[in-house]
């Protein structure tokens, strides 16, 4: 009786072991195994690129119903999937399920590489590229790579000069999806972003993650041609112009080229005039904000970067950096015509000036051209009769700096001689030999 059930229990089991090898469907390209038969269906289309749902509103087709069902949502609207913790609404469930982990801080997702961890695999997929440098979606127009989709379609704008996102409030045209968000903060004020070591908020979440880093100190993204390593992946890219000498972005006025979208936009503000920048106090305008935050250092009279050789301090880390020079008497910026080396890269260009007889700047004023644009401020000054250097110890104002200087010089080095009676100085002896007879009589 024992056997016959075992018996039984066995042919039971085995029947059932039959069955189950019934409920896994195994893709016969690729052998991945599904416990669904449609989802087997949604896969093959990966392999044969049959797309049968296509949106009626926009033609764009889907290989998954379930993708075409949230495709749908863009342009009715409908966002079905609610948080529970902020109230917000997504169209799709794996939107809401990857939103709830801002709130639980859950990062299930690590990269095996540099261990860093993400609240999405999609995420990850992402990270990893920036150690394998795969770059799979490439441009057919121009051949430019991009790690990223979403790079390579807004990269097409470029070309196409397409900006399809408009902001509601100001009218303004982006050709990112993103970047409305990212702009209707100015209007909104909202920085939902927060450094939850010191507090400063962000009006999106790249800023912030870039921001981390300054806390961090890391530098994940590495050149390899020179080795030197960035907390920004932009920051690599511009880095790398500097091994490849590419400048991309051309000035539609003057023809000018830039390495940097950032340095062209500064640009063009020597043509419009443009000064965006305001400082408080003194109601002085600038067309960079870097330009304002020094300016403000002369009312207050901040020098926050300090030499450590000899002490000297400056208003602009750029300046010490140029000033350390002084002491290592490193000239990195050498002509490629006549070979003569400089300190600093403005030197340069002014020299190079001399041979091509350039004098790009001129004075709307009298016509005068000058080779460098401080050439021509200083000249200007003839015409406005500015003189916005001042001495502390006579109040005399000279409109250039050197001017200073000279009259400083005059005024203290070169006064060696003293009057012990009242004592005024001197810069020659005789001329304090006939001062001490108006004491002496």
């Amino acid at each position: 009786m024992m056997e016959k059930s075992e018996k039984v229990e066995e042919l039971i089991s085995s029947e059932h072991i039959k069955e189950m090898r019934k409920l896994s469907y195994d893709c016969d390209i690729c052998k991945k195994v599904f416990s669904l038969k449609c989802n087997l269906i949604s896969h093959r289309r990966v392999h044969t690129g049959k797309k049968p749902y296509q949106c009626e509103i926009c033609g764009k087709s889907f290989s998954d119903q379930s993708a075409f069902v949230s495709h749908k949502r863009f342009h009715t609207g409908e966002k079905p999937y609610h948080c529970d913790v902020c109230g917000k609404s997504f169209s799709c469930s794996s939107a809401i399920a990857r939103h709830k982990r801002t709130h639980t801080g859950e990062k299930p997702y690590h990269c095996d590489i540099c261990g860093s961890s993400f609240s999405s695999n999609s995420d990850l997929v992402k990270h990893k590229r920036i150690h394998t440098g795969e770059k799979p979606y490439r441009c057919d127009i121009c051949g430019s790579s991009f790690s990223q989709s979403y790079h390579l379609t807004t990269h097409k704008h470029i070309h196409t000069g397409e900006k399809p996102y408009h902001c509601d409030i100001c009218g303004k045209s982006f050709s990112r999806n993103h970047d409305v968000t990212i702009h209707k903060h100015i209007h909104t004020g909202d920085k939902p972003y927060h450094c939850d070591i010191c507090g400063k908020s962000f009006s999106e979440s790249c800023p912030l993650n870039n921001h981390k880093r300054i806390h961090t100190g890391e530098k994940p993204y590495h050149c390899e041609i020179c080795g030197k390593s960035f907390s920004q992946n932009s920051a690599l890219t511009r880095h790398k112009r500097i091994h490849t000498g590419e400048k991309p972005y051309h000035c539609d006025i003057c023809g000018s080229s830039f390495s940097a979208s950032s340095d062209l936009m500064k640009h063009k503000r020597i043509h419009t005039g443009e000064k965006p920048y305001h400082c408080d106090i003194c109601g002085s305008s600038f067309s960079q904000s870097y330009c304002l935050t020094t300016h403000i250092r002369i009312h207050t009279g901040e020098k926050p970067y300090r030499c450590d050789i000899c002490g000297k301090s400056f208003s602009r880390n750029h300046h010490l950096t140029i000033h350390k020079r002084f002491h290592t008497d490193e000239k990195p910026f050498h002509c490629d015509i006549c070979g003569k080396s400089f300190s600093v890269s403005s030197l340069l260009t002014r020299h190079k000036h001399i041979h091509t007889g350039e004098t790009p700047y001129h004075c709307e004023i009298c016509g005068k051209s000058f080779s460098d644009r401080f050439g021509l401020v200083t000249h200007k000054r003839l015409h406005t009769k500015k003189k916005p250097y001042h001495c502390d110890v006579c109040g005399k104002t000279f409109s250039k700096s050197s001017q200073l200087i000279n009259h400083k010089c005059i005024n203290t080095v070169l006064k060696l001689h003293h009057c012990d009676i009242c004592g005024k100085s001197f810069s020659r002896n005789h001329n304090l030999t006939r001062h001490k007879r108006i004491h002496t009589g």
